[in-house]
């Protein structure tokens, strides 16, 4: 409450007489608009009449001019004339005029968190300073605005939105900043040290505002209340914050993803596509909001979860944000992709120079960040050891201390290993899932499929099924496609049940069907001790075989550093044994036999890429291919037959 200076006019009360077409007891001055008529009882005749807006006052000249200076010009200006003095556009409208007219009259006025903003800047235009009269309304705001909204919570939240409405004017004044000053050093305070609301001027009665002093109990209650605002004011908010080093940067990426589900509904839809009712307005707010949150997203890594990431990363492809927006998530999500989801990657291309359903270059930016993230190879423990001796010499640190570091690192390590492998499973699950685009092309899925190193795949069942459903979907791919696409799996990584259906497959070529077959067989030979029955070429490749992945294994115990090594063994191939199957690959050999000696000088080339020497020997084909065929066709009938038996 405020009251005005004790005078005569301290019984004068402020009436609204109605709408009117015109302004009577005025020289019979008609307006051409609908106005509102607002008088003063008083034993005195009104010799003032201002116009705001739609609105005519008749007032009197004494108890305005003693505190306005502006009015003062404005009716030293008008000198002579019988119009109104006419202010067009006047700071929080008729609302804070009549407030700071009824100060002029003495009678008592209510301010609140809600109403001072508006009233403070009519002050300023109207110029009620302490230099035209002492105690002057400009003081008494000032005042109340210090010691009351300014200390409270919630006061300074619903006073930071009312600077909305005038933004400059509230920027002269220092009101924003202020807000912004007050929010910021009450987050950074001890919950405990919390004055909710001083005035209580929030919507609701007293003790409502004193019940939510709950909401302490909330490490991050703060972000709930500042996601109201715009995002201007969020931004300032948040930057003061984070200035403060005192809020943990998983509470900040916790209060960003609330103010992002408020103000981006795109983000809580089932089907990312832009609405055709969207408005450009719509769309370029929801724009800078998106950025506005990705310049406030904490550097440290887990700040945020990466499904979080790439939903802001999808609505920046469907809003269409900046290039730099888009860069800076695909590097933040590249730091924790082992997080994330296959069908969270699928970003949709709505660029029209790209016919792709999806975005396949920002998943490919994505797994190049990554890499870069793990790229270092993980420290062996011996040069760990040597290292950390070295350094205990040098700085005499304890024995316990070297044994501590070692540790950190090979914790590390197996954690950088974890990763890409999780990461490898993600991919190809990814590649599946675009490889149903029709108008994908054979270099991207290759390109992407590339770009995980061999140690991170341990089985190929999942790109099996990307190359099927790949082909499956592209039928027109010419046969030197389909064997470059081929040319990424591996056969000996294959399990049972991808071995039965590759050997049934129809679109794979016959290179991939005879080396599934090979291998099948060789391992059927191991499942039932009948080594001395294979050829001698097949003892030898399973000699060899048997020695590496027991010196593999014996490697794998010892290190526990990384993962396990690029092991073309390490899944168990077994004949199948439903009859039907046998019969079923059986006949397929049979119908491809005739293809086989031309396609056996590609398996021949492709065995010269491996560079160990074993796996070499392993991969080498015997000079008569279809000799060997025949003894592998006639094992298979032999083993057929006593099945049947």
């Amino acid at each position: 409450m405020v009251e005005g200076p004790s005078a005569k006019a301290s019984h004068v009360r402020g009436a609204r007489v109605g709408r009117a077409l015109a302004v009577e007891g005025v020289k019979g001055l008609l307006f051409p608009f609908l106005v509102l008529e607002w008088s003063v009882s008083s034993e005195v005749p009104s010799d003032l009449i201002i116009q705001i807006n739609n609105t005519a006052y008749l007032l009197h000249k004494f108890p305005l001019l003693s505190r306005c200076g502006h009015l003062q010009l404005l009716i030293s200006e008008a000198i002579g004339t019988d119009e109104p003095i006419k202010i067009l556009d006047f700071p929080g409208g008729i609302d804070a005029f009549e407030l700071c007219a009824k100060f002029c009259y003495g009678i008592t006025i209510t301010l609140s968190a809600h109403n001072i903003v508006a009233v403070r800047c009519a002050a300023e235009y109207l110029q009620m300073t302490e230099e035209i009269e002492n105690g002057n309304l400009i003081y008494k705001l000032e005042v109340f605005f210090s010691s009351c909204v300014l200390k409270g919570w919630k006061d300074s939240i619903i006073a930071l939105q009312s600077t909305k409405a005038l933004p400059q004017l509230s920027e002269e004044l220092k009101i924003t900043s202020r807000c912004v000053d007050s929010i910021a050093y009450r987050v950074l305070l001890h919950p405990s040290k919390l004055s909710w609301s001083r005035s209580c001027s929030v919507r609701g009665s007293r003790d409502e505002c004193q019940s939510n002093g709950n909401q302490t109990n909330s490490r991050w209650w703060w972000g709930e209340d500042i996601s109201e605002l715009c995002v201007d004011h969020y931004l300032r908010v948040m930057l003061a914050i984070k200035s403060g080093n005192r809020v943990p940067a998983n509470l900040i990426g916790e209060a960003l993803h609330r103010y992002a589900l408020r103000w981006l509904p795109i983000l809580s839809k089932k089907k990312n596509v832009k609405d055709s009712t969207t408005t450009e307005n719509v769309v370029s707010g929801h724009k800078m909001i998106l950025e506005s949150i990705v310049t406030l997203l904490p550097t440290e890594r887990n700040s945020v979860s990466c499904s979080f990431l790439l939903k802001l990363l999808k609505a920046s492809s469907i809003i269409g944000a900046s290039c730099s927006t888009k860069l800076e998530l695909a590097r933040r999500v590249g730091m924790q992709l082992e997080e994330a989801r296959a069908e969270d990657l699928l970003i949709p291309s709505l660029c029209y120079s790209v016919e792709t359903l999806y975005d396949v270059e920002i998943v490919q930016r994505i797994l190049e960040e990554f890499m870069v993230q793990w790229n270092s190879p993980p420290t062996s423990p011996q040069r760990e050891k040597n290292f950390s001796f070295a350094c205990e010499r040098r700085r005499s640190r304890s024995t316990e201390d070297v044994e501590l570091r070692m540790e950190t690192s090979r914790r590390s390590s197996s954690a950088s290993h974890c990763s890409k492998l999780k990461v490898a499973k993600i991919i190809d699950r990814y590649l599946q899932e675009i490889s149903r685009d029709p108008n994908l092309s054979i270099a991207k899925v290759i390109e992407l499929a590339e770009k995980i190193p061999d140690f991170a795949r341990p089985d190929h069942d999942d790109l099996y099924w990307m190359i099927d459903i790949f082909l499956k979907a592209h039928p027109g791919l010419s046969k030197s496609e389909r064997k470059q696409l081929c040319r990424l799996l591996d056969c000996k990584k294959l399990s049972m049940e991808a071995c039965v259906h590759a050997a049934q497959n129809e679109k794979l070529p016959l290179r991939v069907v005879v080396q599934v077959l090979f291998f099948e067989q060789v391992k059927a030979g191991i499942s039932g001790n009948q080594v001395h029955d294979l050829p001698s070429d097949i003892k030898a490749l399973l000699s060899s075989a048997t020695s590496t992945q027991r010196t593999e294994d014996q490697n794998s115990k010892l290190s526990n550093l990384g993962g396990p090594a690029d092991d073309a063994w390490s899944i168990s191939l077994q004949l199948p044994k439903s009859d039907k199957t046998t019969a079923s690959a059986a006949t397929t050999l049979r119908m491809r036999l005739a293809e086989a000696e031309n396609d056996c000088e590609e398996v021949r080339q492709y065995s010269n890429g491996v560079k160990n020497s074993k796996l070499r020997a392993m991969w080498s084909v015997p000079s008569g291919p279809k000799k060997m065929f025949s003894k592998l066709w006639s094992s298979n009938r032999s083993i057929t037959e006593k099945e049947r038996l």
